[in-house]
């Protein structure tokens, strides 16, 4: 079943990931970097120049910096699935971003698998591990 545990807590849950797409939507580096964990992990084994990054702070900055190659980024993520065992969850959700670099619209479409944790009764996401599913690339204006 891809949808198990309490629904008050599968709804959290689904709003924090709409939490983190606005926030990269808005590029609100404080927002977003909310969404996570101090002790948080964040890997990216599609971009091995990226690679893996621990801790709130780290990986804001590292976002931060990301960031400045995605301009004018539309981001939108779903759930596909949200598991809540007590105060952890297992999440799979997909993502679909547009954004131009360098007079090219981008479309990429990729999958996360997270590990959320409830702290204080709020929903975190304890790791992140994203990888590629589909890129496109459209001459702008398209």
């Amino acid at each position: 079943m891809p949808f198990t545990g309490p629904a008050e807590d599968r709804l959290a849950i689904r709003e924090l990931l709409e939490t983190y797409a606005d926030a990269v939507t808005r590029v609100d580096a404080d927002d977003w970097a909310a969404t996570w964990a101090e002790d948080a992990e964040w890997s990216l084994p599609d971009y091995p120049e990226l690679g893996t990054t621990r801790g709130r702070a780290a990986i804001k900055a590292m976002w931060i910096e990301a960031m400045k190659n995605y301009p004018g980024i539309m981001f939108e993520a779903w759930p596909g699935s949200i598991e809540v065992t007590g105060d952890t969850a297992a999440m799979r959700s997909y993502t679909s971003e547009v954004y131009d670099q360098n007079g090219t619209t981008m479309r990429d479409r990729g999958v996360y698998e997270d590990t959320c944790v409830k702290i204080d009764g709020r929903w975190l996401f304890k790791t992140r591990s994203f990888r590629n599913i589909h890129r496109q690339h459209a001459p702008k204006g398209c």
